[in-house]
């Protein structure tokens, strides 16, 4: 899903600002609901199609998507082999292995839940960040957030697990490894800002540096898929692909380029949301007492990583 503070944004800008008006609400919102709905259509996707499959043509889609906004804008693509191996690496880090363990995991475990261990991602993100970067250590606040989130991690497993439900126990650690994934990715990123990469061309050449690994691989282990997957199942992937990922990521930069890092970092609360509505209203999944125990925990370490609430209270 979606990060704390973006490895992808251009340096600081005058026209950031402070405080977000309606429209920059109303885009948080959708984007939300986009990342939301991610969790839902994979859902709708595992039915019907291998994970491979899956991960592979979400990217392949996306890189499509966006290489057409590249060209139609007229954005600046870079020559340079360092840059698009660095974009393989990214597209590894932040694509890849998330998306072919949340897929893989979501095969098991319900979309609600999936999203609300996945918004464990900027929690993860500063443990990364204070070990690898000397100009972002961790403070107090932010150390105490993160034992405030693992330990609703922890109270979600803990409490499936004395329920009887220690079978989910390996889908919802493959879960954390895709946050922890995207923790490593938000610091490696940050390369392509000293590089002077757009940030649309680097979400392209990312998604495509995904693809290069990801559909060859593909088609080795899952084959050329039959006739006879559903059409819902292809509506659910090509949805994924175009809206979820390639258009995702447009609105992502926008709302950023308006609002800043933490600003758009508010969508990580709101993520979990959207995904478990939609979960209830169409596939009928329901959360029991400790994942939204777990929920308020996560949500309660976020907002004190991020400080404004604190900030607020004084």
């Amino acid at each position: 899903m979606k990060p704390a503070r973006s490895p992808l944004a251009p340096g600081p800008a005058s026209t950031i600002a402070a405080r977000m008006e309606a429209g920059d609400w109303a885009q948080l919102v959708l984007l939300s609901l986009l990342w939301g709905g991610s969790f839902f259509l994979i859902a709708i996707a595992v039915t019907g199609l291998p994970v491979l499959t899956i991960v592979a043509a979400r990217v392949s889609i996306a890189a499509l998507v966006l290489w057409v906004i590249v060209a139609a804008t007229g954005r600046a693509v870079p020559r340079m082999p360092s840059v698009w191996l660095a974009f393989l690496g990214m597209g590894m880090l932040n694509n890849a292995i998330p998306f072919g363990l949340i897929v893989w995991a979501q095969t098991a475990i319900p979309a609600g839940l999936a999203s609300i261990l996945n918004a464990t991602t900027p929690l993860w993100t500063v443990l990364v960040t204070a070990a690898l970067l000397s100009d972002e250590r961790a403070s107090l606040r932010k150390l105490t957030g993160v034992a405030l989130g693992l330990g609703g991690v922890a109270v979600m497993i803990g409490l499936d697990t004395l329920a009887g439900l220690g079978h989910a126990i390996w889908p919802q650690l493959a879960i954390l490894g895709a946050a922890i994934s995207y923790a490593f990715a938000n610091t490696f990123g940050r390369r392509f800002q000293r590089m002077g990469v757009d940030p649309v061309v680097t979400a392209a050449g990312m998604v495509s540096g995904s693809s290069v690994v990801l559909v060859p691989l593909a088609l080795a282990m899952d084959g050329i898929p039959g006739t006879d997957v559903p059409t819902h199942v292809w509506q659910a992937v090509i949805v994924l692909g175009v809206v979820c990922t390639g258009l995702a990521y447009v609105l992502y930069f926008r709302v950023l380029g308006r609002s800043g890092a933490t600003n758009i970092s508010l969508v990580t609360f709101l993520v979990p949301v959207s995904a478990i509505l939609l979960g209830w209203m169409f596939l009928g999944e329901t959360l029991g007492l400790a994942p939204l125990l777990g929920m308020a925990l996560i949500a309660a370490g976020l907002a004190l990583i991020d400080g404004r609430l604190l900030r607020a209270a004084r």
